[in-house]
């Protein structure tokens, strides 16, 4: 599986204030975790660990998120405060709701980690990750079911990058799944917001198999099309269950990227040469294969999947235009949120831990 971009905490200007915001939330912080019963352990990351829980007081379940603190020296970790700020101001049905945050004191590592200096948020709980869904065997996405997810993703995308918002890390994993239909994205610690004075950002970011060719060759101004070019890789995931470019460094993934999209030129993509990595791009001319690789998918689909997969990022379509693409409004018509299959809970991380113990 591919391995999650580094946090770069150095990155300057992540705490400019979100453009066009709702009223931001104000949450108390005098509820502890063990105000909440936890049930399993669904999600584990450089991050900490993710558990499904129960409000004592209320019955309801929800997920508990561990901010990890034992390397942090000065107080808060930045990416959990930016993952904060980022769900304070953004409010939409196709994003994770952050309900409050709670402290924790008593040490217990068989199940929750509760020494007194952790902060947990507390999370809407959402029944499955895309990723614990297309891991299981039994599960296969029609392309009416796949349309469904894939506006709602594109909706949740747009909302973000009409306020300035970068999530920069979209992949299966971070896209959770309700038993009503519902798609919602998750995991804002690599976010960013982006304005005309900000304009140099890290490129250490987003999961590598999912990660734009701008980004490889080392750019450091960009904008949403790094997340469209997430969905691109993603979609092509969704409807073959492959990954598009599964890539294990990354020279190889550009390399990858280009033996199915083609080499890049300057005619199809002015100014990359100037990129500061373009120097290790293989001098062997590639022709684009990407209808031959995917010849099972239908056009429309194809033609989609070619927009999102531009190697020029600025060929690439708005989270919006994307929307309003033929595929989305031909036949088999996407499926209606009430009549998508209901599954049994499943995350990647359970999905993982299935696969250990059937080994």
């Amino acid at each position: 599986m591919a391995t999650a971009a580094e946090p770069n905490v150095e990155d300057e200007g992540w705490d400019q204030p979100i453009n066009r915001a709702p009223s931001r939330k104000r949450w108390r912080w005098s509820r502890e975790v063990t105000d909440f019963e936890e049930i399993e352990q669904i999600g584990e990351g450089t991050y900490g660990q993710v558990w499904m829980g129960r409000d004592k007081r209320s019955g309801e379940i929800v997920a508990l998120k561990k901010v990890r603190m034992d390397q942090e020296k000065e107080g808060f970790p930045v990416t959990a405060i930016r993952e904060l700020k980022m769900l304070r101001s953004l409010r939409h049905e196709n994003i994770v709701n952050l309900k409050e945050i709670v402290t924790g004191q008593n040490q217990n590592r068989n199940k929750v980690q509760r020494n007194k200096h952790e902060i947990y948020m507390v999370f809407e709980y959402v029944d499955h990750d895309l990723t614990g869904l297309m891991d299981t065997p039994t599960i296969h996405f029609t392309e009416a079911q796949v349309k469904t997810y894939a506006k709602q993703l594109l909706s949740g995308l747009w909302y973000c990058h009409e306020r300035e918002v970068l999530h920069r890390d979209i992949k299966g994993s971070n896209l959770l799944i309700d038993n009503k239909g519902n798609l919602k994205i998750a995991d804002f610690g690599l976010a960013r917001t982006f304005n005309d004075h900000l304009k140099r950002y890290t490129n250490r970011v987003i999961t590598l198999w999912y990660r734009s060719p701008e980004l490889l060759l080392g750019a450091e101004e960009y904008g949403p099309e790094v997340d469209i070019w997430s969905v691109g890789c993603l979609l092509v995931e969704l409807l073959t269950k492959k990954p598009l470019f599964p890539g294990k460094d990354e020279l190889e993934q550009l390399d990858l990227i280009f033996s199915v999209l083609g080499s890049p030129t300057e005619s199809i993509w002015p100014g990359w040469q100037q990129l500061s990595l373009a120097h290790t791009v293989k001098t062997e001319a590639y022709v684009p294969r990407l209808r031959q690789k995917l010849k099972s998918l239908s056009q429309t689909a194809l033609d989609l999947i070619e927009w999102l997969l531009k190697l020029d990022p600025k060929r690439r379509p708005t989270a919006l235009e994307a929307l309003d693409h033929e595929w989305f409004w031909s036949k088999p018509y996407p499926t209606p949120r009430e009549e998508l299959p209901k599954y049994r809970s499943t995350h990647e991380f359970q999905a993982k831990q299935r696969r250990k113990e059937n080994r």
